[in-house]
């Protein structure tokens, strides 16, 4: 990790790998947690495979909704690791996503009580982590990981 570029969460969540990966590879549950509560998520693509898509929208009422990410896998290790970047879109054409181009990496771990959950966002200059910073990085992508422990801990066996 660059502190310069790079912006990172960790939580320990109470659940075995399994059930956080499913968490994130089932679409009907990712719609769950991916987005900060009250805004709704909408999965419209979850094609878990490097060089697949990966695009949500987001809703505020739950009638309309209007884009969120656009996105393409860049690696996936099943139940270990996910790598996704906005950079690149889910029809594979260069994009320059707002607010910030970014690339995402997502490990799950074992740990003794659950799963050791990181996730790592990288940037490609001091200043679009910085932005990224400023808009909250730590509260939204922290609030989803607490929805992603949530509903994970819930549905855990």
């Amino acid at each position: 990790m660059n502190p310069d570029l790079d912006l990172y969460l960790e939580r320990i969540i109470r659940a075995p790998r399994a059930t956080v990966w499913n968490a994130w590879t089932d679409p009907s549950k990712l719609e769950r947690w991916w987005i900060p509560a009250p805004t709704r998520c909408r999965v419209e693509s979850l094609d878990l495979r490097p060089g697949g898509a990966f695009v949500t929208r987001m809703s505020d009422d739950g009638s309309e909704f209007v884009p969120h990410l656009n996105a393409c896998f860049l690696a996936v290790d099943e139940h270990r690791r996910i790598v996704f970047t906005n950079a690149i879109d889910g029809s594979w054409r260069p994009a320059s996503p707002a607010p910030v181009a970014m690339t995402a990496t997502i490990t799950l771990d074992d740990h003794p009580d659950g799963t050791d959950y990181r996730m790592t966002v990288r940037h490609g200059d001091p200043e679009s982590r910085a932005q990224h910073e400023k808009l909250g990085f730590a509260d939204g992508w922290g609030t989803v990981a607490g929805q992603l422990a949530a509903l994970a801990e819930r549905t855990a066996p």
